[in-house]
């Protein structure tokens, strides 16, 4: 920080010091300086509690509790030049303690805190204006919307990086660098946002939540993999007592196994989804001509194909595609509700071998092109 000389021309630095040297100390200056100034913190804050200790069966107390203009708690953490190793453990325990906090013990709270600073003001007032919003209490501290702001000199690597990773989750951390300096007799304080860096904030935010979103993608993802593999395996066990098509095949993690037709590229498949079983031949071999010739050729045998199976089929010739797809389907049931299974495992064991025989002699007297 440097003072300006209009006249001069020049600037001059001003020393920075620690809190340590200037004798301030964290409950009687520091905390009162953000209990009566919480705009400092760069937003609309309303203080409703300082050295609050009112958690069940814990002795501890945090520095100051406040609400955001949202309704969400905001649990500030002071420190004087350093946070400490421990700090982010400490908040996070805080802020444990008041995601059970209801409207009416928030209510509580901030009355308790009025009458301790020897106010007049009716907390419900306050909060109404504050929040604006007659129905205040439903936005009070709502699902795990908690925050956190630590404030402190300087901030331990082991922090700063807790603190990053904790933002990766979701967790609304902040942390302040306060620094204050000394003029002659005059003394500034200045309070930095440097996590995250307050230009980027809302960039850090949305690249957290994407995380937490791809996150939660790759856990569904692991979930229904480990669903349809159980599927396929009670599947497999079912099909393979009725033909041999499967007998080679082991369960997998995908909507689908399938078996070779003895022709390169045509292949019988099985396939469960969240909507539909089916049973299905799929042609594609590399050649994309080549697989509308081998549909052609099938189609051609349409009728008899479908005598012998016993029921319509689907054709799909699929000209813009490189593949081609001959299907029959069981819609209404789904691989992810396990009450499904036996209605499909039963649909499969009986479509698929009469499936599998309408196709043999057709395909075999098919010769590849390439």
């Amino acid at each position: 920080m440097y003072t300006i000389n209009k006249s001069t021309n020049r600037i001059e630095k001003i020393e920075s010091a620690t809190f340590k040297q200037l004798g301030f100390k964290e409950r009687d200056h520091l905390q009162e300086w953000i209990a009566n100034n919480p705009s400092c913190l760069n937003e609309d804050l309303l203080i409703i509690q300082k050295e609050f200790n009112g958690f069940m069966d814990t002795s501890e107390r945090l520095d100051l509790l406040a609400l955001d203009k949202h309704g969400n708690l905001v649990i500030i953490e002071n420190k004087l030049d350093d946070t400490g190793k421990d700090v982010t453990w400490q908040v996070l325990k805080y802020a444990s303690y008041c995601s059970t906090l209801n409207g009416s013990q928030i209510v509580s709270i901030f009355r308790q805190y009025l009458q301790k600073i020897g106010s007049a003001e009716n907390a419900e007032e306050l909060l109404e204006e504050f929040l604006e919003s007659d129905d205040y209490r439903e936005k009070l501290n709502i699902g795990n919307s908690q925050r956190i702001v630590m404030i402190a000199g300087e901030f331990r690597k082991e922090v700063t990086s807790t603190v990053l990773w904790l933002l990766n989750y979701g967790l609304r951390v902040q942390c302040f660098k306060a620094t204050p300096y000394k003029l002659n007799e005059q003394l500034f304080l200045n309070l930095e946002q440097i996590i995250p860096v307050k230009e980027a904030e809302d960039f850090v935010i949305s690249m957290a939540n994407k995380s937490r979103e791809e996150v939660g993608i790759q856990e569904e993802l692991k979930g229904r993999h480990i669903i349809r593999r159980k599927y396929w395996s009670e599947y497999l066990k079912e099909i393979n007592q009725v033909t041999t098509l499967y007998s080679n095949v082991s369960p997998g993690k995908e909507n689908w196994i399938s078996a070779g037709s003895g022709i390169s590229g045509v292949t019988y498949g099985s396939i469960a989804t969240g909507d539909y079983a089916r049973v299905e031949l799929t042609i594609s071999g590399k050649s994309q001509k080549e697989n509308k010739r081998v549909f052609d050729i099938l189609k051609t045998k349409s009728e008899q194909i479908e005598r012998d199976f016993g029921s319509p089929l689907v054709w799909e010739r699929m000209d813009q595609k490189r593949m081609s797809r001959i299907k029959f389907e069981l819609q209404g049931v789904s691989v992810f509700k396990e009450e499904d299974w036996t209605k499909m495992i039963k649909w499969l064991c009986d479509v698929v071998p009469r499936f599998e025989s309408a196709f043999k002699k057709p395909i075999s007297q098919i010769s590849r092109r390439g």
